[in-house]
């Protein structure tokens, strides 16, 4: 079997080739889906926006007797039947509960149910209200950064690569890695809260860093191989990705190890607070890397290859290596 050092420099060589460009239409096939399930899950599953989203009422017990999340819950619908609950434990010595919106006689008598249940005087409940004025301040400012993030990359990217083509490609790959999270997000009933939406944030700019490296190197290929190389445009292409590819993936498994111990170990052990960025960032990460390789790289090689000059570069190649009798 290869060590991963022997497998990196087949691929650098092109000994070893993994077809992302050759077999593109099966990547962007599955990729649709996974786009298209993702969009239609929030129909089936709708998306779960957090209080800073949707505004309501948050409550706030200190030093509780115990933190069993069921006392919560019960408190609160014995005031207000049928009202939504979210109960979260903060710290070791806290508890966090959010409703729907309450009118002032039933955040008072919330307090107090929460106080009996958790036997804290009702001095330790603290509360505040979001209102959906607010929530949707939130909303806007997270779509305006969104939409300013992307058409900065855009510009940035076609002015360092001097090509509109790959700034394309590239925004193509970020919606890739942006709509598959908030899908799974959606599948899975997490909740996207602001701290979520910086996690998205943070998992574009990573996806971007990834093409970028990835892109540069197809630039590399493609801009001094010229047909002295004797490949073609799509082979420069798709080298270029395998020559990255044990890069792509150490830089992914080292960027969700730390975000995974996070995860999997901090939350559970009680560092709930940063559980929706984790979260955000773990599963974007893995998107982002799936994403660049199969979605960006071989778009890029579709909207590059059907050019006039290069078209005529390869069918030079092929010319050539027809009259050598060298095998397609």
């Amino acid at each position: 079997m290869r060590s991963m050092t022997q497998l990196g420099n087949d691929l650098y060589s092109g000994k070893t080739s993994f077809p992302f460009v050759q077999r593109r239409r099966l990547w962007f096939i599955i990729a649709a889906v996974f786009v298209i399930a993702a969009a239609l899950v929030p129909f089936i599953r709708p998306i779960q926006f957090s209080i800073e989203f949707t505004g309501g009422s948050q409550f706030t017990v200190s030093n509780p007797a115990s933190f069993d999340q069921a006392i919560a819950t019960e408190a609160v619908a014995s005031v207000v039947p049928g009202a939504a609950t979210r109960v979260t434990t903060i710290s070791d010595q806290a508890v966090r509960v959010q409703t729907d919106q309450l009118d002032d006689q039933q955040t008072q008598d919330v307090s107090s149910a929460l106080a009996d249940g958790y036997g804290v005087p009702t001095s330790e409940i603290t509360n505040s209200f979001i209102g959906p004025t607010w929530g949707a301040d939130v909303t806007r400012q997270s779509l305006w950064g969104l939409s300013i993030f992307l058409a900065l990359t855009f510009v940035i990217l076609a002015l360092y690569f001097r090509t509109w083509k790959m700034s394309v490609a590239a925004i193509i790959g970020l919606v890739d890695v942006l709509v598959i999270t908030v899908g799974v997000y959606a599948v899975f009933g997490f909740e996207i809260s602001p701290a979520a939406v910086i996690g998205f944030l943070t998992i574009l700019s990573y996806s971007l860093y990834d093409t970028t490296v990835v892109f540069d190197k197809v630039r590399e290929n493609t801009r001094e191989d010229g047909e002295i190389s004797g490949r073609t445009f799509a082979e420069s292409v798709n080298l270029a990705a395998n020559q990255t590819l044990i890069r792509s993936i150490n830089t992914t498994v080292v960027a969700i190890l730390p975000v995974g111990a996070i995860l999997f170990i901090g939350v559970p052990l009680g560092a709930r607070t940063l559980s929706d960025i984790s979260l955000s960032i773990f599963v974007g990460t893995i998107v982002a890397a799936y994403s660049t390789l199969f979605v960006a790289v071989p778009m890029y090689a579709l909207l590059r290859e059907n050019e006039a000059p290069m078209k005529a570069r390869d069918g030079r190649i092929l010319a050539a290596r027809e009259k050598a009798g060298v095998p397609a």
